[in-house]
């Protein structure tokens, strides 16, 4: 356990202990710039390592003004689109047409703009009933070509839910207990409507680096909740996040510290 904390003005930020490395910052602005300049830097490692890049992006609304920075600001124009290969971490059990469809946003801000090759462009197919076997044997397919222990995806982005729940598990779901399967369904009471399609611990907790985005006062009282509560990964998700030969880094804003 370690608790970062950094001085961006004469009051420090409050530190905070979390599993892996911290990163805060004053604002969710300043806090974009920081993550996204760390993933143009990890993203031109992978490429000039493995050939490739493979990146999982998450929905919701706290992660847009990322994807969009990645778009608009010159800075980040380096990042490898090229050769990236762009998953989706969850989905709703929608059509892409619609509004709670994650991949209608991440398409319309990313892969109709950033030049990526559409071949390299891997929606979850949230509709059908077989969405989690055909996407799992997706992502082996294209993994697969790497050498044996770099079969591995290089970047996942996460969110943290004001319930704990990040991707599509949810507290108390049965699929926070899977330890075979690469990506399930999730349905039931225990998800918010509607149902979804997610990525598992077995694949999120083999990637090669996990960033945690977390902001507004909203998530507050469950970071600290996180961080210095006794209760385990079934009451908050976001705590059965531990890579087994990967680095975990949260992106935390100075609301989400319950300094605001």
């Amino acid at each position: 356990m370690n608790a970062d904390t950094y001085d961006l003005d004469d009051a420090p930020l409050p530190k905070i202990a979390l599993p892996g490395e911290v990163v805060a910052r004053r604002t969710a602005d300043e806090l974009i710039d920081t993550a996204t300049a760390d993933l143009v830097v990890h993203a031109q490692n992978c490429v000039r390592t493995f050939g490739d890049f493979h990146i999982a992006l998450s929905g919701g609304s706290t992660p847009m003004p990322l994807y969009e920075r990645l778009m608009y600001d010159p800075n980040l124009r380096a990042l490898p689109w090229g050769r990236t290969h762009l998953w989706i971490v969850d989905e709703r059990c929608v059509p892409f047409d619609n509004d709670k469809s994650n991949f209608k946003h991440i398409k319309e801000i990313i892969a109709d703009h950033s030049g990526i090759p559409p071949e390299q462009v891997h929606p979850m197919l949230a509709t059908r009933p077989d969405a989690d076997v055909l996407y799992e044997r997706e992502l082996r397919e294209h993994l697969g070509w790497r050498e044996k222990g770099q079969d591995r995806l290089d970047y996942v982005l996460l969110g943290m839910g004001p319930d704990g729940h990040t991707a599509s598990m949810f507290p108390h779901h049965e699929v926070l207990d899977e330890r075979e399967r690469l990506v399930r369904l999730c349905v039931g009471p225990r998800v918010t409507p509607p149902n979804r399609v997610t990525m598992t611990y077995p694949l999120l907790n083999a990637a090669r680096l996990v960033n945690v985005l977390v902001c507004g006062a909203e998530k507050a009282a469950t970071l600290k909740s996180v961080a210095t509560g006794n209760d385990d990964f079934h009451a908050y998700p976001i705590k059965g996040i531990k890579p087994l030969a990967g680095a975990l880094k949260w992106y935390v804003d100075a609301a989400a510290l319950g300094t605001r």
